[in-house]
């Protein structure tokens, strides 16, 4: 399996799924980059985590 990290090896767009470039990597272009911006930009991915137990929500609330 490559590492997409490593230098010469494959990865594909996680956009589109095309064969990412070095100049967008890990995407193929700007348009697939500012696609990903805009996801995160519209909290349409998250990331996970443990709800906060009473006493730090009442710390929140604060």
């Amino acid at each position: 399996m490559s590492d997409p990290t490593m230098p010469g090896s494959f990865a594909p767009c996680p956009i589109c799924r095309k064969p990412m470039t070095a100049k967008f990597r890990p995407f193929c272009s700007a348009r697939c980059a500012d696609v990903d911006l805009g996801r995160w930009f519209t909290e349409s991915y998250s990331v996970p985590a443990p709800p906060p137990d009473e006493a730090e929500a009442d710390e929140i609330a604060d």
